[in-house]
């Protein structure tokens, strides 16, 4: 896994987490971009991959998250998805560390 998705994964996270709290509508704007602009990159980095159910899911969270055709869910929803992508990326860089820490062993194992 390449270092940049995981720092963006990690940014996202931190980003979404601090939309928990109270904050200026300005901040939730800026949110709206950085999340669209970031699940457009890890979708683009999971469309390389063979597996392409990673690069559908980050294309539907950059739908959900893009500021030019607002979905209106509700603070409370809100609060409800943030939660969930920001855990959602946290696992998906254990999975693909894991994944990747299994794929070095066993090319090691076929010499």
């Amino acid at each position: 896994m390449e270092i940049f998705t995981i720092i963006l994964k990690i940014v996202l996270s931190v980003l979404f987490f601090l939309c928990l709290l109270k904050m200026p509508y300005g901040f939730y704007q800026l949110i709206r971009f950085t999340a669209m602009a970031g699940f457009a990159i890890l979708a683009y980095h999971a469309y390389k991959r063979p597996d392409k159910t990673e690069m559908i899911i980050y294309v539907c969270l950059a739908i959900l998250f893009q500021p030019l055709i607002k979905i209106s869910l509700g603070r409370n929803i809100w609060n409800i998805v943030d939660i969930i992508a920001g855990i959602g990326l946290i696992i998906s860089i254990i999975i693909d560390k894991k994944s990747h820490q299994n794929s070095i062993s066993n090319q090691g194992g076929d010499k």
